[in-house]
């Protein structure tokens, strides 16, 4: 059943835990999630990276997000559904009319004080039309440039406090050791900063980045306030992975049509991942 992102993240939150948001890039994606996230009966995310429209042109905004409710609303678990990174406000109000109903301001390549007014003006629209809004301080930099370990980049609580408390925001994302794509050593989350952060505003937090922190590390975290999981890098190596395996399989078969075939294939590879990460990390 489709599901509020805001809603499922109070769920987590009441039961000291995460839910996993899955970046997708297509309806294959998509419905893998979906029908992972009835098998082991645990509410999940659907995330669309807006670059994935606007750049690489996988899918369009509005056509993603009726699929993923279509999707939703043909199983019983809840589903969410979410738009990332996006960095102005009119992107953000396409997204919102394009049928997101939350959405992430990225104002963190800012000073604090821009972003805490770039963020608000988006929250303040979003709220009147109903969306909620995801922000982000500190910086969740590139794992390829060891930017996670780059401790001005990390989030400091006061200005967290301060953020949330100016913004009005349903989320934060926070940087505390993790970074975007594969990173070149284990990462180090920095728990104990994460639990000032916790400790300094009641917002829901957010961690980017999941792809290759060790789990006993990812349930730490969940249990000091990370109630929403972003994870992209590995579920789209994996797609990459289950696709060159359909093509090299069937590579010299003379039915012209055997692409056809190929979304059912790489779902059955990529549900049994999903169904794992969901049923490790996720105690709902």
């Amino acid at each position: 059943m489709y599901e509020s992102v805001k809603n499922i993240m109070r769920t987590a939150e009441e039961a000291n835990t995460s839910a996993i948001a899955f970046i997708c890039m297509d309806y294959v994606m998509a419905r893998s999630v979906v029908f992972a996230a009835q098998k082991v009966n645990t509410p999940a995310i659907v995330m669309l990276f807006p670059e994935h429209v606007t750049v690489q042109h996988t899918t369009g905004a509005a056509g993603f997000a009726t699929a993923v409710k279509e999707l939703a609303d043909s199983v019983t678990v809840p589903i969410g559904l979410h738009a990332d990174h996006d960095f102005t406000y009119e992107a953000i109000m396409k997204n919102i009319q394009a049928g997101f109903q939350s959405v992430m301001m990225d104002g963190s390549m800012n000073d604090l004080d821009t972003n805490i007014a770039l963020t608000k003006k988006v929250v303040d629209r979003a709220h009147e039309l109903g969306v909620s809004v995801e922000g982000e301080i500190g910086h969740v930099g590139v794992a390829a440039n060891a930017e996670n370990t780059n401790l001005d980049l990390y989030t400091k609580p006061d200005a967290a406090e301060k953020f949330c408390r100016e913004t009005g925001v349903d989320a934060l994302a926070v940087s505390i050791g993790n970074a975007h794509g594969e990173y070149k050593e284990t990462p180090h989350l920095d728990l104990q900063r994460l639990e000032e952060i916790n400790a300094a505003t009641k917002t829901p937090l957010v961690l980017h980045g999941g792809s290759g922190i060790p789990d006993d590390q990812l349930l730490a975290a969940f249990s000091k306030g990370i109630n929403k999981f972003n994870l992209g890098t590995d579920f789209l190596k994996r797609y990459f992975r289950a696709v060159t395996e359909y093509t090299r399989a069937y590579a010299d078969s003379k039915d012209p049509v055997r692409i056809i075939e190929m979304p059912e294939y790489v779902q059955s590879r990529l549900q049994p991942y999903l169904e794992e990460r969901l049923t490790t990390l996720c105690h709902f």
